[in-house]
């Protein structure tokens, strides 16, 4: 699992730019939208840049908080990679974000990190 500046996080605020620099840069495919306290307010994955992009969207002017994905599935930190990759599949995501007991985002896992794990 991804951990603390590992985790491509933004604020809900920021441009659709800022979004897509932030999963280049952590390479998960997705960067989660959090609150100054780290509460999940959404995700933006590859497959809402991709719907953006098949719009006339400017994304350097453009906010991220109208195109993210507000009601994402989330995993608990103390569930096992079994249940995530369960989650996954039954979602058909690629990603999962994970909150601890305070409903705050302290890790994301995907796929790549079950395969590797041998979950997969």
């Amino acid at each position: 699992m991804h951990t603390g500046d590992a985790i491509p996080t933004i604020d809900e605020e920021a441009l659709i730019s800022q979004a897509l620099i932030e999963m280049s840069n952590k390479g998960l495919g997705m960067t989660a939208v959090v609150d100054d306290q780290y509460h999940i307010l959404g995700v933006f994955t590859d497959g809402d840049l991709r719907r953006v992009l098949s719009q006339e969207i400017n994304i350097h002017t453009e906010k991220l908080s109208a195109f993210m994905t507000r009601e994402c599935k989330t995993g608990r930190a103390d569930m096992l990679a079994a249940e995530a990759l369960e989650l996954m599949q039954r979602y058909k995501i690629n990603a999962l974000l994970i909150e601890n007991e305070h409903q705050q985002l302290c890790g994301a896992i995907n796929m790549h990190d079950l395969l590797r794990a041998g979950v997969v």
